[in-house]
């Protein structure tokens, strides 16, 4: 897998997540400046402000309603913007939200950081939060599962956790390597996918909560982002080694360097044509081959 780096916004912008929108541009937040952008097809870049500089943009997905959606970590809110660019957004007091997932319910669910729960916003903005069972555990990204129901991580809490979308009951499955702080998580047919940042390692847990782990070749590259491809295979961005990893159902792990080692890659997605977008902090999108055409 080859990458081409496009720079986008400002110095120091810092793109942190990555999704396509349904206008056919890649959409991504800029973390250090309170603003979301558009990449167009043509390769114009536009970013667009949805709250203070200090508001943390983080995760951004592509909405059940023709709009991007995104959370505000340090603003504390949930955020909404259409393809035109018009943002709004949505109070959740203390929560310091992070991860962002479109529920089989046509909701949006998220995870509040501070607050130890779950939540779940509504197109409208109706918002309901569930408990978690323990305290500290900093639930962070949080898919649709292959069972229809949220899956999360929790990052301090070394496990992974379910909510069902009915009445929001909650499982928790602790993970078998210590301070192993998982963060991103995907879904595959059959199971989900997450990374360990703290352990260098990929995981896999079955949706009736069977756990195996995958060391990774360079055990300090700290993963932190993961993403399913249409082949049952799934990449990951390796923060600390400025790598995207690739890794097939039976774990076998491959890396694929980036043009700057240091670009320091968190969010990817997939686009619709099968192309691998990563967001880099270091201020670019990169854009890989079509996993589709090419998915070793």
């Amino acid at each position: 897998m080859e990458f081409v780096e496009i720079p986008v916004g400002e110095t120091g912008c810092g793109p942190y997540g990555v999704a396509a929108g349904p206008d056919g541009a890649i959409w991504c937040t800029e973390v250090h400046h309170g603003r979301v952008g558009r990449l167009d097809p043509d390769g114009s870049y536009r970013g667009f402000p949805v709250g203070p500089a200090d508001s943390r943009p983080t995760v951004i997905v592509a909405g059940p309603d023709e709009s991007l959606w995104f959370t505000l970590y340090q603003g504390n809110r949930i955020g909404r913007i259409g393809t035109d660019g018009s943002a709004t957004g949505f109070d959740v007091p203390g929560a310091n939200p992070y991860g962002l997932a479109v529920g089989p319910d046509s909701a949006l669910w998220f995870t509040a950081m501070s607050t130890d729960r779950i939540g779940r916003i509504t197109v409208d903005g109706e918002i309901t939060e569930y408990d978690l069972p323990e305290a500290g555990g900093f639930p962070s990204i949080i898919t649709s599962g292959p069972d229809g129901a949220l899956w999360f991580t929790l990052n301090q809490a070394n496990a992974i956790g379910r909510i069902s979308t009915g009445g929001g009951e909650v499982e928790v499955f602790p993970l078998p390597t210590e301070n192993a702080a998982p963060v991103g998580l995907t879904a595959t047919e059959d199971a989900l996918w997450f990374v360990e940042i703290g352990a260098g390692q990929v995981g896999r847990i079955r949706p009736g909560g069977d756990i195996a782990e995958f060391p990774l070749p360079d055990r300090a590259a700290r993963p932190h982002a993961i993403v399913a491809a249409p082949d049952g295979t799934c990449w990951f961005t390796e923060w600390a080694a400025g790598r995207l990893g690739h890794v097939t159902p039976d774990g076998h792990v491959e890396t694929h360097a980036l043009p700057d080692p240091s670009s320091e890659p968190h969010g990817l997605t997939l686009a619709p044509d099968g192309t691998l977008w990563v967001a880099l902090e270091s201020g670019a999108l990169a854009r890989g081959s079509s996993v589709r055409a090419d998915p070793a």
